[in-house]
């Protein structure tokens, strides 16, 4: 079986090999192939007359450094000898690919592999940067930097910049949290002779500082006003609203006290999405989202649930009821995403069999509630076939609240009348309109006209109420006429 024995470069020059290795490389009895020669100790091995072959020329045959990284596997496997002396740079263990997936092909019986020495790069940043990783340290490839994946509440160093390409990736990545102006620091080199570390604005860290395959990129801890923009710190701010040293409005809710604030945060976002105002948008969803928190964060104080189990039934559900995305499932219209949905969420409630309009809440706005439980009704069949007797039923029900009307009794002429806005409702949905949009529609309408008519006596110094009759409706001619387009 092949054997593929891995050496540990170091990270800066050749006092920093082991003798050991350096014995074994220089005596070797076999071919060293690097996985590049841009390498202080791969220059100076050279320089001493040993043949080193690189595979300098992959880099160039790819777009991606996975690519590059499995190909470079792929030829060592391929290699005829029985033993391969293979070089990397720095520790063989410390973001090192390569290894990795000759590692996972030893677990598979393809080859043997070995490894020797190597001083990490980290050693001697941490001496250079004067830091201490039990404070706090996180340690990303550059080459593979994913925003989601950053703790900016430790120390943070971004290893193998090779290039103004991938510095530039890191910038452009960090700019999603850090202010343009906010200092990193680039060593190169750390504790050899060639060292260089410097400290600049991170939008210049793809312009003005030359980079290689031994640099990194350290970011200091931020202070935690820095990270208001991510979700760990809007827990911290409602766990302390919610603690004996916080605030005592937010310390007295419950459950039962927060519905109504849900219920006109999700209002407000609606008006702010119909005014299509972004920025408005922003801040409703902001207050939708403090009212999860808060409800959230009841529930942990209570001991019955966190937010974890919110976000993790919420993720869990997504990725199950999505097969067609996340599984093998195959739906490429609407109607069969809808199907699937269904089915699934049947399955999910297993031998419960539930009733047929369980899933309408009680708590709609009655308008759309009505619409949705008549589309339950219309899934069995229960349900006219074309809209002439709706438009009977609307007249029909018209009808018996005239004669409650005439009878003077109020709770025989409400029941009545909830009934001609119900099968007013079933008339719209037989005509594919939303009713909920639709009387939205309306009172934005009735909104702006009257406003307008407010806007038009102010002048005068005169109020609405001190118009007659007869002047308001002219005054709402005039505000028809006015916003028609608008409208």
């Amino acid at each position: 079986m092949q054997t593929i024995k891995i050496f540990g470069l170091g990270a800066s020059g050749l006092d920093q090999l082991p003798l050991g290795v350096y014995r074994q490389l220089t005596q070797a009895g076999v071919p060293l192939t690097a996985r590049t020669l841009d390498h202080p100790v791969v220059t100076e091995l050279v320089q001493e007359g040993l043949s080193i072959e690189s595979f300098d020329a992959v880099y160039e045959e790819h777009e991606s450094f996975g690519s590059v990284y499995e190909e470079i596997t792929t030829r060592l496997l391929d290699r005829p000898e029985d033993k391969i002396f293979y070089l990397v740079p720095g520790h063989p263990m410390m973001a090192e690919k390569t290894v990795q997936l000759l590692l996972e092909k030893e677990r598979e019986g393809e080859i043997n592999v070995e490894i020797e020495g190597g001083q990490s790069f980290l050693d001697a940043t941490f001496t250079t940067l004067g830091i201490d990783p039990i404070e706090g340290f996180q340690l990303v490839d550059a080459t593979d930097i994913k925003r989601e994946q950053l703790v900016y509440t430790s120390h943070l160093i971004l290893c193998q910049v090779y290039d103004a390409m991938t510095a530039s990736e890191v910038k452009l990545t960090l700019l999603e949290d850090l202010p343009a102006a906010h200092p990193v620091t680039i060593v190169t080199a750390a504790g050899g002779s060639g060292e260089l570390v410097r400290t600049v604005p991170l939008e210049e860290l793809d312009r003005s500082v030359e980079v290689d395959n031994l640099t990194s990129v350290y970011v200091p801890p931020l202070e935690k006003s820095l990270l208001n923009h991510q979700f760990f710190r809007l827990r911290e701010v409602i766990r302390i609203l919610r603690s004996p040293e916080g605030c005592p409005w937010d310390r007295k809710q419950t459950h039962e006290s927060l519905r109504k604030y849900l219920i006109e945060e999700t209002y407000e976002f609606i008006d702010a999405v119909n005014q299509e105002d972004d920025d408005q948008m922003v801040e409703e969803l902001g207050d939708v989202l403090l009212q999860v928190m808060l409800h959230s964060q009841i529930g942990e104080d209570e001991g019955y649930f966190t937010i974890d189990d919110v976000i993790v039934s919420i993720t869990d559900k997504m990725i199950r009821r999505h097969p067609h995305v996340f599984g093998e499932v195959q739906a490429d219209t609407t109607d069969e995403v809808l199907t699937n949905w269904d089915a699934i969420k049947q399955q999910e409630k297993g031998d419960k069999s539930p009733r047929l309009l369980d899933s309408v809440p009680e708590s709609f706005p009655a308008l759309l509630q009505a619409e949705e439980l008549q589309k339950k009704a219309a899934k069995v069949g229960f349900d006219w076939e074309d809209v002439a007797p709706v438009l009977e039923k609307v007249e029909e029900e018209w009808q018996e609240f005239q004669e409650a009307l005439t009878s003077g009794d109020r709770e025989e002429m409400e029941k009545e009348f909830g009934d001609w806005l119900f099968a007013i409702a079933n008339l719209a949905r037989h005509y594919r309109l939303n009713s909920e949009n639709a009387l939205q529609r309306t009172n934005r309408k009735f909104r702006m006209r009257l406003s307008s008519m407010e806007e038009s006596v102010e002048g005068s110094g005169r109020k609405l109420e001190d118009y007659e009759l007869d002047a308001l409706e002219e005054l709402w001619v005039q505000a028809k006429a006015k916003h028609k387009g608008a409208e």
